[in-house]
């Protein structure tokens, strides 16, 4: 058994998955879920640099989960950092502060990595399914997806679509004008033609994973407070998708917090419904499963099967 911490350093949020492995039983048990919006990538698509304000948000936030870190003894830390470290020129140097202040080292991976691991958490509880999967993930300034079977990921594409990022360069206001809303479809779905094709065959069994989505599966569900049981697993459908989006790009972000939307997703949730949308009308997807297992337990798998390898040639070698 060893008890591990799972980091996602995103574009808009930090989560921390803290959990136990067991090897022998091939088994992730989670202990602790932890999530703040920290909008790391604020103006990052612009400038190319994590300002100093959101570079105290992450050091703020990560020395909080240091803490749960120690309390709950893990005994390994895993912490990775997506489109906005990637973008940014100067990650290096907020990378350098962060180890100082709490001790978490930052590990940097590119949009094919970020999409293989986000597939081994979303499908890791079908360990004996042989169907193909199609996978969902909106970030804050990307967009993954990955189609394959459980074990083998047969393709991905990792787009610079993400909802804080295009909501930067082409939103000037909550709600955004019907010219600028435009806009937004056509930028949409001009990355997502060329790159769609391949994924037809598994549309009809496609999960969805992070904030965009499962903050859509609440409010569809009707729920203003929700836990991840909640909504782990349940079904969204298009028809959801495209009343939720017509009421977002009419409302102000004020109205879209009344609704139930956290304060630092509303301003975003509009785009990334959209991105969300154009998806699955192009595609044609009728309904997604939503996940909560995403690149956190895709970390989570990766050290399992890390741990079950060393196991095993540790047994060979034995005498």
């Amino acid at each position: 058994m060893k008890r591990i911490s799972c980091i996602d350093i995103g574009t808009n949020t930090a989560l921390m998955l803290i959990a136990d492995l067991d090897p022998q039983n091939n088994t992730i048990t989670p202990l602790l879920h932890r999530q703040q919006i920290i909008r790391l990538g604020r103006n990052v698509d612009e400038n190319r640099i994590i300002d100093h304000a959101a570079k105290q948000r992450l050091i703020e936030c990560l020395t909080e989960y240091a803490e749960l870190c120690r309390h709950h003894e893990v005994e390994q830390v895993i912490a990775v950092g997506t489109s906005a470290l990637r973008d940014a020129k100067n990650r290096m140097e907020v990378i350098d502060e962060v180890v100082k202040a709490c001790g978490i080292v930052i590990k940097t991976i590119t949009g094919t990595e970020e999409a293989e691991l986000t597939f081994r958490g979303a499908v890791g509880e079908a360990h004996t399914d042989s169907n193909p999967y199609m996978v969902i993930d909106i970030g804050g300034g990307s967009t993954e997806l990955t189609r394959g079977k459980v074990g083998i990921m047969e393709h991905s594409v990792s787009l610079d679509i993400g909802s804080v990022r295009l909501t930067e360069r082409l939103f000037s206001s909550q709600p955004p004008s019907e010219e600028e809303y435009e806009k937004a479809k056509t930028e949409i779905d001009q990355q997502f033609e060329g790159n769609l094709a391949p994924f037809f065959e598994s549309r009809e069994r496609v999960i969805g994973v992070a904030g965009t989505i499962t903050t859509l599966e609440a409010l569809a569900l009707g729920l203003r407070e929700f836990r991840a049981e909640d909504i782990h697993g349940k079904s969204l459908r298009y028809t959801d998708v495209l009343e939720l989006l017509e009421l977002f790009r009419r409302s102000t972000t004020e109205e879209i917090v009344a609704r139930g939307v956290p304060e630092g997703r509303a301003d975003v949730i509009t785009m990334g419904t959209l991105i969300l949308h154009q998806f699955m009308r192009l595609l044609g997807v009728g309904e997604l499963q939503v996940s909560i297992r995403g690149l956190r337990y895709g970390l989570a798998e990766k050290e399992l099967h890390n741990l079950r390898s060393a196991e095993t040639n540790e047994q060979d070698t034995t005498p």
